[in-house]
């Protein structure tokens, strides 16, 4: 059971939220914890955060922490930012938050992670083929899993629909910020997913996001080849994905997703 704890830390935005996850069973061992992101969200206001979570006893007992990132990540660097100030493009995220931690730390990509929480546990638990993890918000995150193993780094959300990014015209921001009926809303995104499977032709599709509580109000209105279902995990998704990453990162037995070479797990 001890081996199965592991710290989750989810950075989004607008909050920065962690919690043990029991990898056992896809749950969370103790209560989410969460502080709002810091503003400007510069690597070290980020990090005195995470520190100021870790000062709350109940997430104390874990060995290792995973965190997801809203970025690009290269071997735990962080190669872009979306919603965190642009000092963090070349700041190597999982050093900083090792330090911060007190332990080693491994940085994924944020919607990667939560695509593998989905994957392990959730919507797309044992599903074969080609899996596209949307998550519909401020933005476009995306992860795709062939036979259950990531293409990580996929940012979908940027491919370019109607002459812009894709993301500026079907994120579920842009529903509330234009004040877009239900039907509108159903029809951009249809355009994008359109776009999606014309390119990479999933066998299912899983919406993931605030807006997937609501899959019954715009899901039967999509016309897509592939079946589009809803994300199971809700905010853990987040948290648990970042605790199963590190996990696999580490090596710790029966949490391998993604193939082994020569006794270790290729660096992302």
């Amino acid at each position: 059971m001890a081996d199965d704890l592991v710290l989750g830390i989810d950075i989004g935005g607008s909050g920065i939220k962690a919690a043990l996850a029991d990898l056992s069973t896809g749950q969370l061992a103790t209560a989410r914890k969460r502080l709002k992101t810091p503003q400007p969200a510069t690597p070290e206001a980020v990090a005195q955060t995470v520190r100021e979570l870790l000062r709350d006893e109940e997430l104390r007992g874990a060995h290792i922490a995973g965190a997801g990132f809203p970025a690009v990540i290269k071997s735990g660097v962080a190669r872009t930012a979306a919603n965190v100030d642009k000092k963090w493009i070349g700041t190597n995220v999982a050093a900083l938050l090792a330090e911060a931690t007190g332990m080693p730390t491994y940085v994924g990509n944020d919607a990667d992670v939560a695509g593998l929480a989905e994957i392990r546990y959730g919507a797309g638990k044992d599903v074969q083929g080609v899996v596209l993890m949307l998550t519909l918000g401020t933005g476009i995150g995306s992860a795709i899993f062939h036979d259950l193993i990531l293409l990580p780094n996929t940012e979908l959300g940027h491919l370019e629909l109607d002459g812009k990014d894709a993301e500026r015209t079907a994120a579920a921001s842009v529903k509330d910020r234009k004040k877009l009926s239900w039907k509108k809303y159903a029809k951009r995104l249809d355009a994008y997913l359109d776009l999606v499977e014309r390119a990479l032709w999933p066998d299912l599709i899983i919406l993931g996001g605030g807006i997937s509580k609501e899959p019954d109000k715009f899901v039967p209105r999509l016309h897509t080849r592939a079946p589009v279902v809803a994300a199971s995990m809700g905010n853990n998704a987040g948290i648990v994905g970042a605790a199963l990453y590190a996990a696999e990162c580490d090596g710790l037995k029966g949490y391998q997703i993604r193939p082994v070479a020569n006794g270790k797990i290729p660096a992302w």
